[in-house]
């Protein structure tokens, strides 16, 4: 099967801020601080005393000709007694959902449940496949396999494995592996996949060395 470690990285970067969204945000801070001033009735001496900031800074904040800093922007939050985010307008933070897309590699279907970056996690189903010699594969890393459905077949160097639904195998992805179906029925895994080499740490029946398997790693 094609490695697991491909599918790390990959990175969906709908409903991230963009630039254009970040300068319109910071562009709409002066006029939002000169409606907060006068709806408080206040002069720029008066806000200047208050808030411990000159009055040039404060005008030059105000006609956008000042970058607002988290320096200035806290005590101009405290005087005018709202939240930070409301004072800056800050657009709402991502959508916290992961939006499960499945991506079919190989013949093989990765459903990422976790966002890019740290220990990538992904339901994976591998299909049989054709009677081939198993292709032993190593790359940086480790993975940690729990079998959801049907029989999986893991080989480790030169040991051979059988997990069932409810067996879980963790291995340091420099030993030469290979997983798939260990009959002709698909195979369904959660994996979590990290950058980490760990020893690995089985759960399973050992099985007798078999011939050409299905599915290659």
């Amino acid at each position: 099967m094609a490695d697991t470690a491909d599918t790390a990285g990959e990175e969906d970067t709908a409903g991230q801020p963009s630039k254009n969204t970040k300068d319109g945000v910071l562009a709409a801070v002066g006029p939002r601080l000169r409606e907060l001033r006068r709806r408080h009735g206040m002069t720029l001496a008066e806000l200047a005393e208050r808030t411990g900031i000159n009055e040039s800074t404060l005008s030059r904040l105000e006609g956008g000709t000042r970058k607002p800093t988290l320096e200035l922007l806290l005590p101009l939050a405290e005087v005018h007694a709202v939240p930070l985010d409301e004072l800056v307008g800050a657009p709402r933070t991502g959508d916290p959902r992961i939006h499960l897309r499945p991506v079919t590699r190989d013949g093989l279907t990765y459903v990422p449940l976790s966002r890019p970056g740290g220990v990538q996690a992904h339901k994976l189903l591998i299909p049989p496949g054709p009677d081939t010699e198993p292709i032993l594969r190593t790359h940086e890393g480790f993975e940690w396999l729990y079998v959801l459905a049907g029989r999986l077949r893991l080989i480790l160097g030169e040991r051979t494995l059988v997990l069932k639904p409810g067996e879980a195998a963790e291995f340091d992805t420099h030993v030469p592996h290979w997983l798939g179906p260990d009959d002709h029925r698909t195979v369904e895994l959660l994996v979590l996949f990290g950058h980490q080499g760990e020893r690995a740490h089985l759960r399973a029946r050992q099985g007798p060395a078999r011939g050409p398997g299905d599915g290659a790693a």
